[in-house]
């Protein structure tokens, strides 16, 4: 298991059996001792913005011949699924005001302003050294690791799958369901087309229905920062963002797991087995029981 100096858990196969990588890049719960102290916002707040537990829930990936790289760093100190560049003016002093970038302007770039629902983490503004720092100690490492894994994965079998691992609020779907719509349970984000092939897109979307799930695509979330870097389709290299309607499997106002999240955890490990094995060379073995 590497740590990935504070930013991240990669657990890696005890043998490759797969071009699949698992992320998930917002699931990091060690909040700095310096955060709590700068922030306006209590533990529970800070957390908001957590994909709580979706590290957990995919967890099974290891022993099934894929890696799974995890953030340890929060989300509400650093975002590692935005660029490095995405840098907030009215956050982060002696930053130039760029052309319009709705992340930014919703408090959400690279070290967010905000936690959900728009609530402020920070009393002022902070400086562009400390912005800096973070993005250096923290979201770099996780890059350059999980690049180094797509990479590993493309010589290896001639093609790497980032699955791409989130969660979203159930009420996040709300203002985009027409009356009378059911709700979806999973969303799936390759950018339109763009981050990953058909066959890919398909086999993803199977697994989940497989599954029990209702699925939608790209709508409301085609992706981010990392399915838009990572998926070069035309290079064998695909990108797939999974988001999970938190509901399912935890008690959102809390942020605790409901009584069944061991079951759900199974049911995903059965999309994750099923990914797996129908990608060609894939050598699948059994999920270990709960």
């Amino acid at each position: 298991m590497d740590m990935g100096a504070g930013s991240y858990t990669l657990i890696r196969p005890h043998r490759r059996m797969s071009s699949v990588v698992f992320s998930s890049p917002h699931s990091g719960r060690d909040y700095p001792e310096s955060l709590r102290r700068a922030s306006v916002l209590d533990d529970f707040l800070l957390r908001s913005s957590e994909d709580a537990f979706v590290d957990e829930l995919f967890g099974v990936a290891p022993a099934l011949g894929a890696p799974l790289i995890a953030a340890r760093v929060p989300r509400a100190f650093v975002d590692l699924n935005r660029a490095a560049d995405e840098l907030d003016p009215a956050l982060i002093e002696g930053v130039r005001r760029v052309s319009h970038n709705p992340r930014i302007s919703s408090g959400l770039g690279v070290v967010p302003r905000v936690v959900a629902n728009g609530r402020a983490i920070y009393r002022g503004k902070m400086s562009l050294v400390e912005a800096e720092d973070r993005i250096g100690s923290f979201w770099y490492p996780y890059h350059v690791a999980l690049k180094g894994l797509m990479q590993e994965s493309r010589a290896a079998f001639g093609q790497a799958v980032l699955i791409d691992c989130h969660s979203m609020p159930h009420e996040a779907l709300d203002i985009h369901l027409r009356p009378g719509q059911p709700r979806p349970d999973v969303v799936l984000g390759d950018r339109f087309g763009a981050a990953a092939g058909r066959d890919i897109m398909e086999l993803v979307e199977a697994a989940f229905v497989g599954a029990g799930l209702r699925v939608v695509r790209n709508a409301p979330f085609a992706g981010a920062y990392i399915t838009q870097t990572y998926g070069r389709p035309s290079q064998n290299m695909h990108a797939v963002q999974i988001e999970i309607d938190r509901s399912l499997y935890m008690d959102e106002k809390r942020i605790e797991k409901r009584s069944d999240f061991a079951a759900f955890k199974s049911l995903i490990g059965g999309v994750v087995a099923a990914v797996i094995a129908g990608l060609p060379g894939a050598d699948v073995l059994p999920v270990a029981a709960e």
